[in-house]
Order: C-alpha cells, then sequence, then structure tokens
C-alpha cells in the first residue's frame, strides 16, 4: 500500500478502518525529511499491518489543531478512527516499529 496523503477534507475517512500511521509534517521542517524515507520502508514492510498518513500542516491547520500538533514531526496513531498513542520528533526505523506494533 503506498503511502496516502490526506487533506481536511478527506482525514476522518482515510483513518476511519484498522491501524493508521499519521504523519503530521511540512515541507519547511528539516526532521519531517528525515523521517520520509523511515515512513517509506515502514510501508514496504508493514504493508499488510498498517496504512500511513501524512497530512501537511501547513495546508491542513483545521485537522492539526484538532489533535493539538504544535510541533512536526508529530506521529499519531489511529486504530478504526479513534486516536490510541502520539510520539514527537523523528524516530528511527526500530522505535517506529515497536510504536505500531504495540497496538496491532
Amino acid at each position: 500500500m503506498a503511502i496516502v496523503n490526506a487533506t481536511d477534507q478527506t482525514f476522518n475517512e482515510e483513518v476511519s478502518d484498522g491501524l493508521v500511521l499519521v504523519d503530521f509534517w511540512a515541507a519547511w521542517c528539516g526532521p519531517c525529511k528525515m523521517i520520509a524515507p523511515v515512513l517509506e520502508e515502514l510501508d514496504s514492510e508493514m504493508n499488510d499491518q498498517i496504512k500511513i498518513v501524512k497530512l501537511d500542516v501547513d495546508e491542513n491547520q483545521e485537522t492539526a489543531q484538532k489533535f493539538g500538533v504544535m510541533s512536526i514531526p508529530t506521529l499519531i496513531l489511529f486504530k478504526d478512527g479513534e486516536k490510541v498513542d502520539q510520539a514527537m520528533g523523528f524516530q528511527p526505523k526500530d522505535a517506529l516499529q515497536e510504536f505500531v506494533q504495540k497496538h496491532a
């Protein structure tokens, strides 16, 4: 499954089913650029367990505010539309795998 780019309009639909990791990011954010290839690796290795969604906070401020995103990258894990966990800042791949698997 490819990484999906969500908007304020499509967000609820994108996180409504199964385990979904949302990356709240912005184009100007250095740590966001660092975590992007890690998320791509995670997507290819765990694509049967998780869906990964990216939300640009500059273009979709309503959703970012709804979840209290104050710094980026912020990663929020949803299970069937409900927020179950959150991590902030750059995360190495093994930490992200552990973060996801404790809710799988």
